[in-house]
């Protein structure tokens, strides 16, 4: 209050020079020092002031971009947590079905008071149909080889792009072979045999299949005259196409698979098919099981899924996998082309194991595989070697000899 009054009588002496040195006295002067240290220790709480302002702003600033770091980290991991907990309800479905299963086939007890042993007995008949049902899968012969050698090589022609599959039906009998060039494309070709393929003459020209989709990688497989493919565009879903018309027979979306590729050295095929003794299979990768391969044994005629075995073999550096009477083997090579070798496979039947086989190494030829198919009637696979048509001779004793 004083100074609100003080300030305007210094200012008016101030307009007033003659007056201030008419009337000037000690008190005046002494007055006029104080109010001149007052504005001075005001402008310094004021430059205090701005200080701080600065100061607090700037702290402000850094927390509002920490804040939006931090809220930037929360979305990925909320995404993540988001993916992990997708990944988690497929795995309890399958769980659940699984366990709905074992219910329907576990008899219901009529009494509550059912004895103890025969109870048990009941589980035990679950236990052991379920066993089974995982490890008989067989065919009315014996199928009890498994593979003890890449016997031999050979070169039967450069076709096509680098990358693509080739094979016959092993179901059939027939001689004909189907040709499939490129990772994307919806035109199968059909020859009446390797040779008329290896002449390629007009005389031999192949009949062209129209499919009613692309299809992606080169993971297809022809079985009972009719292709499975993984569809282009699609994450998971497999596609039946009549080979005698091209049109699409059934349709299924395998869970799980799309979300890595099968073989981190074929980064373009996520889902694998292959034929066996067994039947059809599909080989896919699972993140969830640390990128391991995942084997699916699928019905071919209604594409029901009928059991699937988690593997311990890896998909990366693999290039390539096949099946032999129930048995995986993964092929594994080098990014830069070397020496193929099987090292991992895993046997539904739990009869040979992974860590007590000796590593098998393909012929020498240091490229890479696009493609591998075993043919089970002539024992051969069928591989496509940086574009090149070759055949590989194997060799196959029974389980409890390797």
């Amino acid at each position: 209050m004083f100074f609100g009054l003080v300030v305007p009588i210094l200012l008016l002496s101030l307009t007033r020079p003659g007056l201030v040195r008419g009337q000037s006295s000690p008190q005046d002067a002494f007055m006029i020092q104080y109010f001149e240290r007052r504005l001075t220790q005001l402008e310094e709480r004021l430059n205090q002031c701005e200080q701080g302002a600065a100061t607090m702003t700037q702290r402000f600033y850094d927390l509002t971009s920490d804040f939006r770091s931090q809220l930037s980290t929360l979305n990925v991991v909320r995404s993540e947590v988001r993916t992990q907990m997708e990944s988690m309800s497929s795995r309890v479905d399958r769980v659940e079905g699984e366990l709905e299963y074992l219910e329907n086939k576990i008899p219901a007890p009529q009494n509550i008071e059912i004895e103890e042993a025969l109870l048990e007995q009941q589980v035990l008949d679950a236990e052991l149909e379920q066993l089974q049902k995982k490890a008989k899968l067989k065919l009315h012969n014996d199928c009890s080889t498994a593979l003890s050698a890449v016997k031999s090589l050979k070169i039967v022609k450069k076709e096509g792009d680098t990358h693509g599959s080739w094979f016959r039906d092993p179901s059939s009998g027939s001689s004909k072979l189907y040709f499939l060039s490129g990772l994307r494309n919806d035109t199968l070709l059909e020859y009446t045999s390797v040779k008329s393929f290896t002449e390629g003459s007009s005389k031999h020209s192949p009949k062209e299949v129209k499919l009613p989709s692309y299809w992606q990688g080169t993971g297809h497989m022809v079985y009972k005259g009719f292709l499975f493919y993984h569809k282009a565009d699609t994450p998971n879903q497999i596609v039946k196409v009549r080979l005698l018309n091209g049109t699409q027979a059934d349709t299924m979306l395998l869970s799980g698979a799309g979300r890595l590729p099968a073989y981190s050295l074929n980064p373009n095929t996520y889902i694998d098919l292959a034929v066996d003794e067994l039947g059809l299979w599909v080989i896919h990768a699972d993140p969830d099981y640390a990128g391991n391969l995942v084997i699916t044994k699928l019905d071919p005629d209604t594409l029901a899924v009928e059991h699937t075995w988690d593997t311990l073999c890896r998909s990366r550096g693999a290039e390539g996998a096949f099946l032999i009477c129930g048995t995986l083997y993964v092929v594994y090579n080098t990014r830069y082309g070397g020496r193929s070798s099987v090292q991992c496979l895993y046997d539904i039947h739990d009869t040979i194991h992974s860590e007590e086989s000796p590593v098998l190494f393909f012929p020498k030829r240091y490229t890479s595989h696009s493609s591998l198919h075993y043919h089970s009637q002539d024992k051969q696979l069928y591989a496509w070697d940086d574009g090149y048509q070759t055949i590989y001779k194997v060799e196959t004793r029974r389980k409890d000899q390797i």
